[in-house]
């Protein structure tokens, strides 16, 4: 279902199509990261690579993920969000195909940083589409939303990764991520209304995007949301760079069973995001995520103690694991929406220092896991430090308790009926 404005352009289409849409452009970028994630033990052996120049791999992805948001955030604020999507897509399709022929593992680094760059596209515009149709709750809710229809990538990337290896060598893996690529470029051209109109477009200058980094980075709670969202994803990473060593070096599963307890962990994850509509009917935003924070510090640490001693074999590593991963999964979509109500007349600049600062926080974190032994107390170290800093940003910076509480309206009264979302 789609709008229609009385001149009989198309609006929108419905919240579903939207959140499915948008889901699988931002699903883009984890999709990039987990399918080869079984494949990391064989591309090491094949281009004769060390475990952490492996993991670099990872780091090269999220480092275009963070820097081609910081581009394509205020490219997008200048001339639409569908210019800079199909663009982001078209290089994701090109760096893909391209680590087919990759010769060595330095080729390869600069390819995922290529790729990464293709894909953060889909993650900064996608927010910023969010921001044009919905703020507060309701951003919220979509939000939600687009995790549980991203959440279905981590589940089934990695397995997918295994049974393809069935088949084809690693290499074969990123010709599957340009295929995927190729028809999101398609759906884009053809499924995507433009959802920012020309009177609502900034300069693309660089001193004007430069001032608006800057008034961003001048706003104490935006800047302490920002760090709280990318700390929780620096855990996330933290369990993605290190599951695969983990679980088939310390305990022994072959990539297809690996596969499998990778998504089941990311299942706790969108079960989270679920829930998260639901509780923001009685609870403020900040409130959720405050208590998500608090609760992953006390699993976080509990699974180090747990990691470190060898209680409880391999429940005793992926039981807290998946509980911390439920507490991100209450973080991850309240805290960019409460940075993002926050500045609703750059939604694509701050969509991209954000997400930029999300995946750069990653980046750090992946090779910390392998420098600290990639073992399961390596992982449970890093996901609960990460968690442990986050809360301090959370208490010393956001301080969430000065923070307003926001309205249940989905539209701001500048938004005209061409970026009007439709009933679902």
């Amino acid at each position: 279902m789609t709008t229609t404005t009385a001149a009989g352009r198309s609006a929108v289409p419905s919240r579903l199509r939207i959140a499915l849409i948008l889901g699988a452009l931002i699903a883009l970028g984890p999709l990039t990261i987990d399918t080869y994630l079984p494949a990391l033990p064989a591309v090491g052996a094949d281009l004769g690579a060390s475990e952490t120049t492996v993991q670099l791999t990872l780091t090269g992805t999220l480092i275009g993920l963070a820097l081609g948001q910081i581009l394509i955030g205020p490219l997008s604020d200048a001339w639409g969000r569908r210019r800079p999507l199909i663009a982001g897509a078209a290089l994701h399709v090109l760096a893909s195909a391209a680590v087919f022929i990759a010769p060595s593992i330095e080729v390869l680094g600069v390819l995922r940083v290529l790729q990464g760059v293709g894909a953060s596209a889909g993650a900064v515009v996608g927010l910023a589409i969010v921001r044009d149709l919905f703020v507060g709750r309701a951003a919220a809710t979509m939000l939600s939303r687009l995790i549980l229809v991203m959440g279905a990538f981590p589940v089934i990337a990695p397995t997918l990764g295994g049974v393809l290896l069935n088949w084809v060598s690693w290499r074969g893996v990123f010709l599957f991520l340009a295929v995927y690529g190729l028809v999101m470029l398609v759906v884009v051209t053809m499924g995507l209304p433009e959802t920012l109109p020309a009177h609502r477009r900034r300069s693309a200058r660089f001193g004007p995007t430069m001032r608006t980094y800057g008034s961003l980075l001048k706003d104490r709670p935006f800047v302490g949301l920002v760090l709280v969202a990318g700390l929780a994803m620096a855990a996330l990473f933290s369990y993605v760079s290190g599951a695969a060593f983990v679980y088939q070096q310390q305990f022994g599963m072959s990539q297809q069973v690996f596969g499998l307890f990778f998504g089941a962990g990311a299942i706790w994850l969108v079960v989270a995001t679920q829930l998260n509509p639901v509780l923001l009917r009685w609870f403020e935003p900040r409130q959720i995520m405050t208590v998500a924070m608090i609760a992953g510090v006390g699993v976080g640490v509990v699974g180090v103690l747990l990691a470190t001693f060898g209680v409880g074999g391999l429940a005793g590593v992926v039981g807290p694991v998946w509980a911390l991963l439920l507490c991100c999964g209450f973080v991850l979509p309240n805290a960019p929406a409460l940075a993002l109500a926050r500045h609703g007349e750059a939604a694509g600049t701050a969509s991209a220092l954000l997400g930029s600062l999300q995946f750069g926080i990653g980046a750090v974190t992946s090779p910390v896991v392998g420098l600290l032994g990639n073992d399961a107390r390596a992982m449970a170290l890093s996901m609960a430090g990460a968690m442990v800093l986050g809360l301090i940003a959370l208490v010393t910076v956001v301080r969430p308790w000065q923070l307003p509480d926001i309205n249940d309206d989905e539209m701001t009264e500048d938004r005209t009926d061409e970026t009007a979302p439709a009933a679902a």
